[in-house]
């Protein structure tokens, strides 16, 4: 089967696995071919412009029940994305079709790719973005094997010290960012199933539900490392914005009070991923995601 990626894709794993992202794309023909035969769909078309981290096709199933059909490298952890869904059983989330047929294929019920919450006007689209994410907030299964928040983080704070080592510059706030991990990982509140990159585009109208919750990449931890994620939603509003700062930090105040959650974890949390996305933008050269991510982190 013949058809040309997703350029987002395309970039997205040259910038984080170059080597290989380009093996797994150049099999992707024969592996899209692979999975609709195991799975019994007719491709309709590729969902562009699609997610960084993987494939997605909108397909019918044999009864021309439309579906979608996900690949994702390994490197994506495709196998806890499924283990992650299974669990919520389309309480919050996209529904798995499947039953594990496959390494890194998942068949998955199919939403509506083009209207996520991010359509709706900014107080609209948090307030629903907030609610499916409560709902994901779980007890993991027992003996999980999902990555924590500890564990997690501390690979990313590994190639954080490494670029703040490489650009002094970096270095104040890359420190910051780091204490605060510290303090927040020496008393950490209960553990829950986590949505891991939760943002307003990963929450799409469905027919079930109004919103549904799509692409986790799961991780066990504090409800607040989840949420921190979307206090930094449309971020190139709130530095275009005369009063962005005094707006973040009232966000950080809205979102930490409709979710019952102890507002100077979430502030931590935000600043912690805010920095460490900012610093992974500098390391591939995104130099513009780099500076607004920065900039937002020095107002926490």
């Amino acid at each position: 089967m013949a058809f040309e990626p997703p350029q987002r894709l395309v970039r997205a794993l040259g910038e984080t696995h170059p080597e290989g992202g380009a093996e797994w794309l150049d099999r992707l023909g024969e592996l899209v071919r692979q999975a609709a035969e195991v799975h019994g769909v007719t491709v309709e078309r590729v969902q562009a412009p699609g997610g960084r981290s993987s494939l997605v096709l909108l397909v019918r199933q044999a009864g021309g029940t439309p579906a979608v059909l996900k690949l994702a490298p390994p490197r994506a952890r495709p196998e806890s994305e499924r283990a992650a869904l299974a669990h919520w059983g389309g309480s919050g989330a996209v529904r798995l079709l499947d039953s594990g047929r496959e390494q890194g294929v998942l068949l998955l019920e199919r939403l509506h790719p083009e209207l996520s919450v991010r359509s709706l006007p900014e107080a609209k689209a948090l307030l629903e973005a907030a609610g499916t994410l409560r709902r994901l907030w779980v007890e993991p299964p027992s003996g999980h094997s999902f990555e924590t928040v500890a564990v997690r983080t501390e690979r990313q704070a590994r190639a954080m010290r490494a670029e703040a080592e490489r650009d002094a510059a970096l270095t104040p706030l890359v420190d910051a960012a780091l204490a605060a991990r510290e303090a927040l990982l020496a008393a950490p509140p209960e553990e829950r199933l986590l949505h891991g990159t939760f943002r307003q585009s990963k929450v799409l109208a469905g027919e079930r539900l109004p919103w549904l919750a799509v692409g986790p990449d799961p991780v066990v931890g504090e409800c607040a490392f989840d949420l921190a994620r979307l206090v930094r939603d449309r971020v190139e509003d709130l530095i275009a914005a005369p009063s962005g700062a005094s707006i973040t930090r009232r966000r950080v105040k809205r979102l930490a009070e409709s979710l019952e959650l102890d507002q100077e974890r979430l502030r931590g949390w935000t600043l912690f991923r805010a920095v460490e996305s900012g610093i992974r933008a500098h390391r591939v050269g995104r130099a513009q995601d780099a500076e607004l991510l920065l900039e937002f982190a020095t107002w926490l």
